[in-house]
């Protein structure tokens, strides 16, 4: 353990008894909780990121947006606006930030707002003449204002069995007993080939905290396109890049990106990476590094790939322009469920459907 974190451990015992006390306060009803007349699903995890929320929401997002009205609401972490905002086109991650800026390009039939009191953005939602029909709640388990119908909590394959520490010691931000909130537990970032032994092993593990349904889903990446100019121009998949013996840096301003970096080590033993803090807003410095480092590499056959989530903050309309003449591209991210994904279906679409109503009062209830 490093000398720094064995320092804040004291920090984490306190912490983690704020946590309870709070968590108490919020079971036992002396601090109430709000109940909306709409169908909600919060994704959330105990970790401070990394989990795969992002693709786990467009999941969701795409399962609703044909039946129903569907809105999203996350708290727009990087932003440098405040308050309420819905968003609309055009917009950049300094206003809503990158995961609301990523669902808004995407799917042009959602609702994308965000906010800090998540209660406040759903009371905006309902004041609306076109109200939404279902809300998707994006990192919320610890928001503990609103009581959703569905609570979804995902924890990261590779994190199982970690002794993490409550922060600031460790990345947990509750401890493994709140999982008992959960309504759905997600096992994310789960290997493509999940064996049967190792999937029994985690299932009895998670079985000794919740008996609540447990799903297995894994990352399915998509082809590469272009970051700027049309996304489908001389786009070639990976395939081509490893028969050519490309050299590929990898630029990632995520919280985790071990996962992408095996994923792309499949395709090249030529690997160059460039890591930023999550969130990263660039600056003209950064694509000063970005250019130096891929000028460096002493190959005619290169390129760059970012993830999506950098992408919407690398076309923020303030980045050096010199970023747009580099051979730039991103590579898109879904998930995949191991088995039993029609259950999954089924539990949250029946959830949505009988739970459709035109009344929109809100209620008080304890959670």
């Amino acid at each position: 353990m490093q000398t720094w974190r064995r320092i804040l451990l004291p920090f984490s015992f306190f912490y983690g008894l704020v946590i309870r006390i709070r968590n108490y306060l919020y079971d036992s009803g002396r601090i109430e909780s709000t109940s909306f007349g709409v169908p909600i699903i919060s994704i959330g995890n105990l970790t401070t990121g990394g989990s795969g929320k992002t693709p786990h929401i467009e999941y969701l997002i795409k399962l609703f947006q044909d039946e129903y009205q569907a809105a999203t609401i996350s708290r727009g972490y990087g932003r440098k606006s405040k308050g309420y905002i819905l968003a609309e086109l055009p917009a950049n991650t300094h206003l809503i930030g990158d995961e609301p800026m990523q669902y808004l390009t995407k799917f042009k039939k959602v609702m994308v707002c965000v906010s800090e009191d998540r209660a406040e953005a759903v009371t905006n939602l309902l004041k609306r003449e076109k109200q939404p029909q279902v809300i998707l709640l994006d990192d919320a388990f610890q928001h503990r204002r609103i009581v959703p119908g569905i609570n979804i909590l995902l924890i990261e394959f590779d994190s199982i069995f970690n002794k993490d520490f409550l922060l600031p010691a460790g990345n947990k931000r509750e401890p493994w007993s709140s999982a008992k909130r959960a309504d759905i537990v997600l096992i994310s970032k789960s290997p493509s080939i999940l064996a049967p032994v190792e999937r029994k092993k985690i299932t009895e593990y998670i079985r000794l905290i919740t008996e609540k349904p447990l799903f297995f889903t894994y990352i399915k990446y998509g082809e590469l396109a272009r970051v700027f100019g049309n996304h489908n121009s001389m786009q070639m998949g990976l395939e081509y890049y490893r028969e050519k013996s490309f050299t590929i840096l990898l630029l990632a301003g995520i919280a985790n990106p071990s996962g992408l970096i095996e994923y792309l080590r499949r395709f090249t033993d030529k690997l160059e990476i460039l890591v930023f803090n999550d969130h990263h807003e660039f600056h003209k410095k950064d694509v000063l590094t970005i250019k130096q480092t891929f000028d460096n590499i002493a190959s005619a056959n290169k390129i760059i790939v970012t993830t999506e989530k950098d992408m919407m903050r690398l076309k923020n309309p303030d980045i050096d322009i010199t970023i747009q003449k580099l051979p730039l591209f991103f590579l898109p991210i879904e998930i995949a469920f191991h088995q039993d994904e029609e259950i999954f279906k089924q539990i949250t679409k029946d959830y949505v459907r009988k739970n459709q109503t035109n009344s929109r009062i809100l209620t008080r209830k304890n959670n």
